[in-house]
Parts: structure tokens; sequence; C-alpha cells
């Protein structure tokens, strides 16, 4: 038997590849010989660096960078193996984990950490850049990005404009003399799993700006200088750019990188799972396991498990999912190519205790799971006779 393992991280608790470690730990306990292929996988979130940085068999750069309050902090980016594609996942620069709860303000955090990522990957004379978005503490429109790479905004008092969402509404022109020539060379692709357009009920304000650490006066204000900024944007490309579904991914930084960088969207577990070629492991295998920390009703609206599923029905393969928790209405997905889905949490305790022994938990949970599957094929068998 063959069995792929494809989850996405358990978020602040486990990344992909540990998860997939300890799935396949529980598996060879109980079937040690069992052929195992595993894939950790990201939808353009926290992992997916080191998802494409594995697939491509490449390795990690550190680099010094700006958080989203502008304190220096270590981040880091991929380099595929034959130094032609760089991997930044903005999470790792301008991420809300980067920031304690009560430092959380998208009035004042910026995405130059993100910029300078950028600006570090040109510098390998890479000529493609895949930019994973997601996590972000940001609702600045990608100017910060920019203004790391040594774009200028400028007032009308024809000053630079401050760092971060309160300042976005205040620009008047946009000068693109000083972005590094190799910028102009470079594929930018952006890995996103949401698809909300820039302003409106269903942007990036109304809809993740609270997530981010803003209250109710705050988002009346950003959401003005959003959008101000979407038609700053139509001015200087001639595009509805904000309109684009995923412009307000990462609070913007998506509008900002194709409107400066001419950065191309994608949907983030897309351009993963083609990177890891995952869709030619799924059809060489017999049983398919994925997962991630929470699996909800959402799960279908891009997550990478639902992915993964999908995938794997057009193969007719049975797909197993792990979660760190199960949320409201998970049993739809089983109209949705899933065939078992099941919670670590075999007993009750705390969400604390839970990330705490999660490893332990998969490798028990897949042990049931390994255990069920082989009594159900030994019965078939039996009944045979």
């Amino acid at each position: 038997m063959k069995i792929l393992i494809a989850p996405d991280s358990f978020k602040e608790c486990l990344s992909a590849k540990k998860v997939a470690e300890n799935i396949s730990i529980g598996i060879r306990q109980i079937i040690p010989d069992t052929d195992i292929v595993m894939t950790p996988m990201a939808d353009g979130g926290e992992g997916s660096v080191e998802s494409l940085t594995t697939a491509t068999s490449g390795r990690i750069v550190n680099v010094i960078v700006h958080d989203p309050l502008m304190r220096k902090t270590v981040s880091f980016f991929g380099l595929s193996n034959n130094g032609k594609t760089a991997f930044i996942e903005m999470a790792a620069a301008s991420g809300i984990e980067l920031l304690s709860k009560t430092e959380r303000n998208p009035l004042t955090t910026t995405s130059y950490g993100t910029g300078e990522l950028i600006k570090a990957a040109l510098k390998y004379n890479v000529d493609k850049i895949i930019i994973g978005l997601g996590g972000s503490a940001t609702i600045d429109g990608g100017t910060g990005m920019f203004q790391a790479l040594g774009g200028k905004l400028y007032n009308r008092e024809n000053k630079s404009i401050g760092y971060g969402g309160k300042y976005i509404s205040e620009i008047k022109t946009i000068d693109t003399s000083q972005l590094p020539a190799k910028i102009f060379n470079t594929e930018f692709i952006i890995a996103s799993d949401v698809s909300n357009p820039l302003t409106g009920d269903k942007g990036a304000v109304k809809i993740f700006g609270k997530q981010k650490g803003a209250d109710k006066d705050m988002l009346i204000l950003l959401e003005q200088n959003m959008l101000k900024y979407e038609q700053t944007l139509f001015d200087f490309t001639g595009k509805a750019i904000g309109k684009i579904p995923g412009a307000g991914a990462a609070g913007g930084l998506a509008s900002g990188l194709m409107a400066f960088l001419n950065a191309k969207i994608e949907n983030g577990f897309n351009v993963i799972s083609k990177a890891c070629k995952l869709e030619e492991k799924i059809s060489h295998t017999d049983i398919v396991i994925t997962g991630e920390g929470k699996i909800d009703f959402q799960t279908q609206y891009g997550k990478t498990p639902y992915g993964v599923a999908m995938l794997a029905k057009k193969y007719n393969k049975p797909v197993i999912a792990i979660a760190g928790a199960l949320g409201k209405n998970y049993q739809t997905l089983y109209e949705h190519g899933f065939d078992v889905i099941q919670s670590i949490q075999q007993a009750p305790c705390t969400i604390e205790e839970s990330m705490k022994n999660a490893p332990i938990l998969i490798q028990q949970t897949v042990q049931t799971i390994i255990r069920t599957l082989l009594l159900n094929k030994n019965n078939i068998r039996n009944s045979k006779r």
C-alpha cells in the first residue's frame, strides 16, 4: 500500500512538515513497511516557503529585515535548486504573529519588511519570485513594500508619506525611477488563498481589519483611506486593480504588487501543488492523508485540504483528513471529496493541552484510523471466503 501525506500546517502549533512526519510515524507504528510519500503543503500563507523550497530541492536564505513596526528582525526566503526562482512568504517579515496583541494596529504597521525580502532575493539574480500572502499584520496596500524597494510616495507638499494604513490616502505622486532595474525583468507571482477585493463589504478592511487590531473608528478611517488609494492605483495604472479578486489579500499588498511590480495573482494552493507535482504523486498512490489545524465548512473555500481532496477525487483515491479541531458544519465536506475527517482531540482537553501534545495526538489518531482500515480490509477478505 502506498500512502501520500499532504497536510497544511497546524497554525501556531506545528509546521506542515512536522504534521506530515507525525502522521508518518503513526502509520509506521502499525504497518512499518508501508510506502509513504510526504509532501508538506501550503496555500500561500505560513509554510509556503518551506513547501516550495522542499519541492524544488532548494535552500533557505536568512536575512535581516524590519518587522511591521520597523524593528529589525531575522527573516528568510527560499531559493530553488537551480537558483532561478525565489520563494517569499510575507508573514515572515510583515506577519501578525510577529506582534503581540497589544502591538497590533493597522494604522501604523507596514509591509516594508516584505519589500526588503524582495530586494534581497533580487540580489541572487532570480528570474521569478513567488510571494505567498497570508497572516499579515498590515493594511497599507503594499506601500511599505514599495518604499523598501526604493519607490517614492509623495503627498501634496511633495514630502514622503509615512508608513502604515494611516497615510495611504495622502499619496499624490508615485515615483518608480529608483526601483532596482532587475524588477522589470523579473516575473512576480502572487500565491493567495483569498478572493477578496481591495474595498467594500468583502474588502481588506471590513473582512480582515478587526483581526489585525482595528477598532470601530479605525475600520471607518482605513476604509476611507483605502477607497482613496484604490483611485490612486487606478490613476497610476489605468486599471481597476482594486476590483480584481484577491486584490485585498494581505491588507491590499496584492494590489501594490500588481500595480507596482506587475505581479500576477494565482490561487495559492494551485501554485504550490504544481511546484510540488502533487497531482502526479496522487495519481500513483492508494490513500491520501491531508489536514490542517481547524477543519470546518470554510475549508471548501480554497483551503489546502480541500484542494488535496479535489485532486484525489480526480483519480478516485480515498481521502483522510486530520484536524487539530473540527468546527461548524465540517460534515458538509463529506459531499466534497472527503472520506474520513477526524480530530486529534480524543478526550476533553483545553486548546493549550491539545497544542502541547499535538505530535503524539496526531500519531494516536492516525493509528486508530489505520487499524480501522485494516480491520475493514480483513473483514471484506473474510466475507469473500
